[in-house]
């Protein structure tokens, strides 16, 4: 069975309030390293076991050993510290949440494995597919844009854009080497970019937008060009998922035609769970040898989707792309950053069961 799967999901999951606790407690000095590691390693395990129960093929460590979905990868970088993004976190009734993006104030250099260790862990827990999530190499440039770093220390960005690159090309190698066959990079940048007005904010930095899709995909297809032909990579695409709150909305039209078309990837991860990611009429761009992962099913609201609804939905996107290479899944994580969503592990595991569920009502199976 080749990845993605019928049945998939994005990969971050709740963590439970004994890790936060002991991860709170080891930040205070009052549990050493090993102690919260013994905690950290039940839980992965029983978050393994989870997955496996709710029927699904593919499982991921719930990215429980992680700060937030990229905030991990440059901390095990040299050479980045904390300052504001240029975006924030809204939600429904137009809270805002201002928050601390990458700024690389030295030269860039990775000095081991980022998520060897994670990976690792994981294929020692399941023999089902485990799969390894990384943030794509946007999502260090765009919440600042080209003041993502110190003009003194990289002067021209095609620089900074090479050391990113070289750091990128060696984690997927070593993630290769021990094992890894699928991965998922996890892109919020081109994805903010379908909004109309973080488009117009973008213009006020003078740069265009679609230029910025370009330099990203770009960036993305070097970053991917020697993985081994058997890796399956998949691309989730992204508005923010910030305890429930968002940073974009827009249909994935101003972005279609370049994503779809030349990212050199197995599968899209779409979220589709809002009226805010539009109608399916982009997906005419998605090449003939790619599966849209459909996410059509929330992790921000503990409401549980119409099986019906899904499957109506379902059959809506085939129109635009065959059955075939359609699959579904959760719009995002249940937990971009370690606090999580807005509702419960029973919850989301009703959430994964009805992923598996309505995989097996459209396609006969919840893989391949």
């Amino acid at each position: 069975m080749s990845p993605p799967f019928r049945a998939e999901h994005v990969g971050s999951l709740l963590r439970p309030r004994r890790l936060k606790d002991v991860a709170v407690a080891r930040g205070r000095g009052e549990v050493d390293e090993a102690a919260y590691l013994s905690v950290l390693d039940e839980e992965v395990a029983r978050v393994v076991a989870l997955q496996e129960d709710c029927g699904l093929a593919v499982v991921t460590d719930g990215e429980f050993g992680r700060t937030s979905w990229f905030g991990f990868f440059f901390e095990r970088l040299e050479g980045f510290s904390l300052r504001d993004s240029r975006f924030r976190f809204r939600d429904d009734h137009g809270d805002e949440f201002a928050w601390q993006t990458a700024y690389c104030d030295a030269k860039v250099r990775r000095t081991g494995p980022i998520a060897v260790h994670e990976f690792e862990r994981l294929a020692g827990l399941t023999g089902r597919t485990a799969k390894a999530n990384l943030p794509t190499p946007s999502a260090l440039h765009f919440f600042r844009g080209d003041d993502c770093r110190d003009p003194a220390v990289y002067p021209d960005m095609d620089e900074w854009w090479e050391d990113l690159i070289a750091v990128y090309r060696a984690e997927i190698a070593d993630l290769a080497a021990a094992g890894c066959r699928y991965l998922q990079l996890d892109e919020v940048p081109m994805a903010m970019l379908c909004d109309a007005g973080v488009r117009a904010q973008v213009l006020t930095w003078g740069v265009e937008p679609d230029e910025l899709v370009d330099t990203y995909v770009d960036v993305t297809n070097r970053v991917l060009a020697d993985r081994p032909a058997d890796m399956a990579v998949g691309v989730h695409l992204c508005r923010g998922n910030f305890r429930s709150h968002w940073m974009a909305t827009g249909g994935y039209e101003p972005v279609a035609e370049r994503l779809f078309g030349d990212l050199a990837v197995d599968g899209f991860f779409l979220e589709y769970d809002s009226e805010r990611a539009g109608d399916f009429s982009p997906l005419r761009h998605v090449g003939e040898d790619a599966t849209v992962v459909l996410g059509l099913i929330s992790t921000k609201t503990p409401e549980l989707e119409d099986v019906d609804g899904l499957l109506a939905r379902i059959e809506d996107a085939a129109a635009l792309v065959d059955a075939d290479r359609l699959a579904l899944s959760p719009q995002c994580g249940f937990a971009s950053v370690a606090g999580g969503n807005t509702l419960s592990e029973a919850d989301e595991i009703a959430k994964l069961r009805l992923v598996v569920d309505t995989a097996e009502r459209a396609w006969g199976s919840a893989s391949r």
